[in-house]
């Protein structure tokens, strides 16, 4: 074979190009010439007359035995049944929370599930006008401020168009 092919090969081989024959004819042009070859070609011989060395060796078939061949597991009788006993627990609570989220809104005739705080309505409409009043008194500081800050970006517009 020419040293151009097996050069191009090599860099085909570099680069993770090649072939699984193209691999088998560098293991064969370098099991048959060990000795005469150039200085470039040299470089890669070791490695490719260990794999066409390698290639023939046959190894021993291996029997692997462990202990988990040999012994069966034994579980105590009540491990089995922990699954079931944990699913039925958690029924019993979600069951126990439903009853009692429906006794304590349960609507008898005389009493309703949910009721009004006040008894008296003007009472209500009273203590609801105060409410509105203080978030009403609160919203108007707020906007307050916000006038304030237009007229600080007002200015600052004015000091700046000035000075451009």
């Amino acid at each position: 074979m020419e040293y151009s092919n097996i050069r191009a090969l090599l860099e085909k081989y570099w680069a993770c190009e090649t072939t699984e024959e193209d691999e088998a004819e560098l293991r064969i042009f370098y099991a048959m010439n060990e000795d005469a070859l150039p200085a470039d070609l040299q470089e890669a011989a070791p490695l490719f007359q260990y794999y066409h060395d390698a290639s023939s060796v046959e190894l021993p078939e291996i029997e692997i035995h462990g202990p988990w061949e040999e012994t069966k597991i034994i579980r105590p009788f009540w491990q089995g049944w922990m699954k079931y006993a944990a699913v039925l627990l958690v029924a019993l609570g979600v069951g126990h929370s439903v009853y009692n989220f429906q006794q304590k809104n349960r609507n008898d005739g005389n009493q309703l599930a949910f009721h009004d705080t006040f008894d008296d309505p003007k009472v209500a409409y009273e203590e609801t006008q105060k409410a509105l009043a203080i978030i009403s008194k609160n919203l108007n500081k707020g906007k307050e401020q916000m006038e304030k800050l237009s007229y600080f970006n007002d200015a600052t517009g004015m000091i700046q168009g000035n000075n451009n």
